[in-house]
């Protein structure tokens, strides 16, 4: 599979044949990649909304008046659900969201993912990051000749200082280092660039049986 590689300033490309980008046919991994997107999202829900129901809500059981005579309607406690300050019912208490996926699951839904995303086209590789100047505008001139608009990941094994340092305030841009890569940022990021070491990393994971 062909992918464009850059320049360090984004000035030039050429198109370079990679062999060993894992390849699909059908709907192979599709499952396992929607299987692993939700688990990584349900992972990273909170779980702590909560509410008090009756028996924790504060205040007397005592029967606020008498059952009849007063021309109102009948009523055991305010600690009921249809008074302010009430308990709620049926409302959201602490739980763990958490969803388990196995290894061979979260390697082929990562397989899978770097499959659809160079198939696309929105991923391509720079012989590396440099920003010399360490001026965010210098960064976001050589980022805007790959990608003109929308947000962009950028990959690599370890950011130099510089990069980091003239890419931080850019508000299109991510980071993600190649040991912490997974489908997920492989998936919610339309364009990815990555570094030319970064990219053998990341296929060596991919093929990493």
């Amino acid at each position: 599979m062909k992918l464009k590689v850059y320049t360090s300033d984004g000035s030039s490309f050429v198109e370079k044949e990679f062999a060993n980008i894992p390849t699909f046919e059908g709907d192979k991994g599709v499952f396992a990649l929607k299987e692993t997107l939700v688990a990584y999202q349900a992972n990273a829900r909170q779980g702590n909304a909560s509410t008090l129901d009756y028996g924790h809500v504060s205040g007397t059981c005592r029967k606020p008046f008498k059952q009849k005579g007063g021309g109102r309607s009948r009523h055991g406690t305010f600690k009921s659900v249809i008074h302010r300050g009430g308990a709620v019912v049926f409302g959201p208490v602490p739980r763990d969201w958490s969803l388990k996926t196995n290894k061979k699951v979260r390697q082929l839904a990562f397989k899978r993912a770097l499959f659809n995303k160079c198939s696309a086209e929105k991923i391509v590789v720079i012989e590396e990051f440099a920003a010399p100047s360490k001026k965010t505008k210098d960064m976001v001139a050589t980022l805007s000749k790959i990608f003109e608009k929308g947000k962009v990941l950028l990959v690599d094994d370890q950011f130099s200082d510089e990069v980091a340092l003239a890419s931080r305030n850019i508000e299109r841009v991510a980071f993600c280092e190649t040991a912490q890569l997974n489908a997920f940022d492989l998936t919610r990021f339309d364009q990815i660039i990555v570094s030319g070491k970064g990219f053998d990393t990341v296929l060596a994971r991919a093929n990493k049986e």
